[in-house]
């Protein structure tokens, strides 16, 4: 399922003669798709979409055909939050809580996911067209920090040695945000940027983060990105590019989700078959339906292997 809305925009842009670069996201139509088929509590929905505008502004800089998953594993009243985002801005997401909770609508990221000090940050690599044995590429770390700007910005930090800042808001509207990000001297990866002086660009980086650390998050949720664009940078000479559009897509199909199946094995397929008769099972990204009966779970297991790569946990079975 796809959904293509060009109001949607990321916006990157260069200083000149300096290796720090910045991009802006705008997700309206995406986001308000995303959340279409479930209700949020308005704590776990500004989490969710602060994740959802970060996802895009990181995969915006992927050099492969594939895809950036982030995922965190919480110990709280939120058990999952799942974004996937593509090379082409094609995006997905959703959240899992535990039954029967109840969210305070100023619950804090750590109230949220990380109660008792056990939370997981995953982010997965995962190009379209691997080696053969090739596996996605996943680094796992604990959830360090107290909003998502900070947890991403630990993360690129301890995997990626890059300084990275955001800036992230959402509400039930819009997802938004900021990224500035110091790339490493004379790596050769971008003959678009020019670099100058170490101390030029120290200089250049410290006066963009400072600037951009003036943008509060009710001007980052009612601001389009030109304006701010404007507001912020005004004095700075940037080179900006050919906007690109994120859009609604989920890649769910009947396949996956019967190699999920041939996953949990068997024999619980089978105890799970005679105590319901047939397996019905909904995509969380999208909602799509499947169902399979004794006859398509007796074909999933003849003549193959239980698959090796491991499907996002995007579908429930149903009893």
């Amino acid at each position: 399922m796809t959904t293509d809305n060009t109001n949607d925009t990321l916006q990157k842009f260069i200083f000149d003669n300096a290796a720090v670069r910045g991009e802006f996201i705008e997700i309206s139509s995406t986001w308000r798709e995303i959340q279409q088929r479930h209700s949020y509590p308005p704590a776990v929905r500004t989490v969710l979409g602060e994740m959802v505008a970060a996802a895009a502004l990181l995969s915006a800089n992927l050099k492969f055909n594939g895809a950036i998953v982030m995922q965190i594993h919480g110990d709280g009243p939120v058990r999952l939050l799942v974004v996937e985002c593509d090379s082409d801005l094609r995006m997905r997401a959703t959240a899992k809580l535990a039954e029967g909770v109840t969210v305070a609508d100023d619950a804090s990221l750590t109230e949220l996911l990380n109660a008792g000090g056990k939370a997981r940050f995953v982010i997965t690599l995962d190009p379209v067209d691997k080696m053969p044995g090739q596996q996605p590429y996943q680094g796992i770390v604990p959830l360090d920090g107290d909003d998502m700007a900070t947890v991403i910005e630990n993360y690129m930090l301890r995997s990626e040695q890059l300084d990275t800042r955001l800036w992230l808001a959402a509400d039930d509207s819009v997802s938004r945000g900021l990224l500035l990000q110091k790339l490493p001297r004379h790596s050769g990866k971008d003959d678009q940027i020019k670099q100058g002086s170490e101390a030029d660009e120290l200089e250049t980086w410290n006066r963009a983060v400072m600037l951009a650390s003036t943008l509060k998050q009710e001007e980052l949720l009612s601001t389009d990105i030109q304006t701010l664009m404007n507001r912020l940078f005004w004095e700075e000479t940037i080179r900006v590019f050919e906007p690109a559009h994120p859009r609604f897509h989920c890649s769910c199909t009947r396949e996956k989700v019967g190699n999920m199946l041939k996953m949990l094995g068997r024999e619980e397929v089978d105890g799970a078959l005679d105590e319901l008769g047939q397996l019905a099972i909904d995509c969380d990204f999208c909602g799509k339906h499947y169902s399979f009966d004794k006859v398509d779970c007796a074909q999933l297991f003849v003549g193959g292997d239980t698959p090796v790569e491991v499907l996002l946990p995007a579908s429930d079975v149903k009893h």
